[in-house]
């Protein structure tokens, strides 16, 4: 077993491709405030003094796009307790944001189990997201309904939760394998408009008809007064969902966007402040009933200092972040949240890890991806199968490995270091569920071990 001595490495890695955002950021604040910055902890030790000026700083640099600019930053002098309201007059949208970008970059690349890969570049997510938000208005969707989704990590879900929140509505979903009872002790709590969901899912190898626990997860919401249904495959229009109340598939409900010309309105961005609520995520239920988590605009900010600050995802070095998140499980609403920094998603479908020994370094490899997310279990089960990486794989665009949602043991540093690439970060990230950012996180400019 390798030893690893963290108070004195054996290793020490410095790569000027890290840190090129932060570093950006620090100049910023060291000419702004005349201040000397040598290193990230000079910025830390300044941010801890200056919460207010940081945290303006930190809207201005990840180019918030809002109607009327905040009065205030933050009341200090109001005790956490009692909730201090951030960014108060402020008034913008998320989806606007989300969709900032127009062009042609590539915004999804859409891969999955079984399935034909596609790409989506950012002016296609614009116009798909037009036509979302306008069935959904002609509906009669309204600021402050709820949505609620449960679905493998697809396209229609990102389109939807952008639509949904352009519109000032609620976004919220459960895991898809969660059965019909844990579902409904979440959505229950939330008393949704509208559901978005998907005839089955591929899970490992299988697929897993949905519609079942659709039915049930329905009957069980009497608020609800639409089913949305995904459909999986073209053939999936076949499947009867008559017994499914208030239910349609998905581009049946998708003509109501449209004029009858064909074309489609507009995009509307309702403004909103920055307290409003955009997500709802849960506990686990662990401990108790699942527990509803609100969270309004500003975790936009707080995964842009995570993600693209720290983590040093940059659209103008075509960083491609891995996400087989689902909805329901918070990374999905972080890494969703890069489209407003310009980065391109890897959404995949499914499990990707077990199907060949090397598949999932393969895919790595093979679509240039910069940032992976896995969870330390998988992480686990690599090592005990000796599913690792090969002599053929490069991994020259692979600039950071995360790891989380259960605690992260010794052995996955080492089986990172070892068995992925010695010279590339191994991170750690914690706190989703209750921020929709990281309590700790990897920061890019330091040299790592």
């Amino acid at each position: 077993m390798l030893e690893i001595n963290f108070l004195q490495p054996t290793e020490v890695f410095i790569d000027e491709r890290y840190g090129t955002v932060i570093k950006k950021f620090e100049k910023i604040i060291q000419d702004k405030y005349n201040i000397k910055i040598d290193s990230y902890w000079d910025l830390y030790d300044w941010s801890l003094d200056h919460i207010e000026e940081l945290w303006a700083e930190i809207w201005d640099f990840s180019g918030i796009i809002c109607s009327r600019r905040f009065d205030k930053v933050v009341d200090l002098s109001v005790p956490l307790e009692n909730t201090p309201l951030w960014f108060e007059g402020a008034k913008l949208n998320l989806a606007e944001n989300l969709l900032k970008y127009r062009d042609d970059k590539v915004a999804l690349i859409l891969a999955g189990e079984g399935r034909q890969t596609e790409k989506l570049t950012f002016f296609q997510l614009h116009k798909e997201a037009e036509l979302y938000a306008a069935a959904l208005r002609k509906f009669g969707l309204k600021k402050g309904d709820v949505v609620v989704c449960q679905m493998s990590n697809r396209k229609e879900a990102v389109i939807c939760m952008i639509a949904v929140t352009s519109i000032g509505a609620i976004w919220t979903g459960a895991l898809p394998l969660l059965g019909s009872k844990a579902v409904l002790n979440r959505f229950k709590l939330v008393e949704p408009k509208i559901f978005l969901t998907i005839d089955q899912i591929p899970n490992n190898g299988e697929n897993i008809n949905m519609l079942p626990k659709v039915k049930e997860i329905a009957d069980g919401l009497p608020s609800l007064e639409k089913v949305i249904i995904v459909a999986s495959k073209k053939e999936s229009h076949s499947k009867v969902i008559s017994g499914i109340r208030n239910s349609c598939f998905l581009d049946e409900f998708l003509q109501l966007g449209r004029e009858t010309d064909g074309s489609v309105p507009p995009i509307q961005f309702e403004q909103v402040s920055c307290s409003h609520p955009i997500f709802i995520n849960y506990t686990s239920g662990t401990t108790g009933p699942p527990k509803a988590l609100v969270h309004g605009f500003g975790y936009l900010l707080a995964t842009f200092r995570d993600f693209s600050m720290h983590n040093d995802a940059d659209r103008d070095r075509d960083s491609i972040w891995f996400s087989m998140s689902p909805v329901g499980w918070a990374t999905w609403n972080c890494f969703s949240s890069l489209l407003s920094a310009g980065i391109t998603l890897f959404l995949f479908e499914g499990v990707p890890y077990f199907l060949s020994p090397t598949y999932f370094w393969d895919m790595i490899d093979e679509y240039k991806i910069s940032h992976v997310f896995i969870a330390s279990s998988v992480i686990d089960e690599f090592e005990r199968r000796r599913y690792v990486p090969t002599g053929k794989h490069k991994f020259e665009f692979l600039k950071v490995l995360f790891s989380g949602s259960s605690v992260v043991k010794p052995e996955s540093f080492e089986f990172a270091y070892k068995e992925v690439k010695k010279d590339i970060p191994f991170a750690s990230l914690f706190g989703a569920t209750e921020f929709v950012g990281s309590a700790i996180t990897f920061e890019a400019s330091y040299p790592f071990i």
